[in-house]
């Protein structure tokens, strides 16, 4: 966690598909990527190399949202994504860009995540605190092998 960037590093129990999944349908993600206490609200999500993204974040306790957008700049389907998030806040300014690289192994597949160019504002440990828990509810989402009724 130096100049204001993450890594992650988790083994789920899913297939790459799955987890990839999670990752490019909006009612998969708005599940999972916000920390507790958090509701998402995709607003638009184009998932194609150069489509873009909005979303917002609502304090469930407050009120209070944020809302942020970005672009996709690579996808390898069931591999890896690559992808930019702006805030709208002009008191968060920059660009941060997120890399994710799935790999299947013999447990389900080894997620690792690099989150770069996060706002000075955000501290890096409050970021790696909020991807702990997106990561954990991603978990409880993707392991699960509930078979159709």
């Amino acid at each position: 966690m130096s100049d204001n960037s993450v890594s992650l590093h988790r083994v789920l129990k899913a297939s790459p598909e799955k987890v990839y999944r999670a990752f490019t349908e909006a009612a998969a993600i708005a599940s999972w990527l916000p920390p507790y206490g958090f509701v998402c609200t995709v607003h638009e999500m184009n998932v194609t190399e150069g489509g873009s993204f909005k979303m917002s974040f609502q304090n469930f306790t407050t009120g209070n949202s944020h809302s942020f957008g970005g672009k996709y700049l690579e996808l390898k389907p069931n591999e890896s994504l690559k992808y930019t998030d702006t805030f709208d806040d002009p008191n968060l300014p920059g660009e941060m860009t997120t890399s994710v690289w799935l790999s299947k192994n013999l447990a389900g597949t080894e997620i690792k995540i690099t989150q770069t160019g996060i706002p000075s504002m955000i501290p890096a440990e409050m970021c790696y605190l909020g991807w702990q828990e997106s990561l954990e509810k991603l978990a409880k989402l993707v392991e699960p092998n509930i078979p159709d009724a």
